[in-house]
């Protein structure tokens, strides 16, 4: 899926729960809802904003860090695993999630 198409795709996904918007960063773009950045869209992946709490559900799909260079990996953030990605309203509840996270709520 191209980037502005797959761009597309999650944002419908996410409509749900608007305002969601899109800012170009990282060679892809974040994922923002009001003042909270919860998500990155980077080559066909989505990730989301993650804690202590929230990332075990990532890692039970054996779902990685961001890593948008060798040298660099963002801990925090991680792939959103394909079928939840499928699933509008469980995508929503894990965005839901990430935008805690990102406020620093959760």
């Amino acid at each position: 899926m191209q980037q502005d198409s797959f761009k597309e795709f999650v944002l419908d996904q996410l409509a749900g729960m608007m305002p969601v918007t899109c800012r170009a960063m990282f060679g892809g773009f974040g994922l923002y809802q009001r003042d909270a950045f919860f998500g990155i869209l980077h080559k066909g992946r989505l990730y989301f904003k993650t804690d202590d709490h929230t990332r075990p559900a990532y890692e039970a799909y054996s779902m990685k860090p961001f890593q948008p260079s060798d040298k660099q990996t963002l801990k925090n953030y991680y792939e959103v695993p394909p079928d939840i990605l499928e699933n509008e309203e469980e995508l929503i509840l894990w965005a839901r999630d990430a935008v805690q996270v990102g406020r620093g709520i959760k």
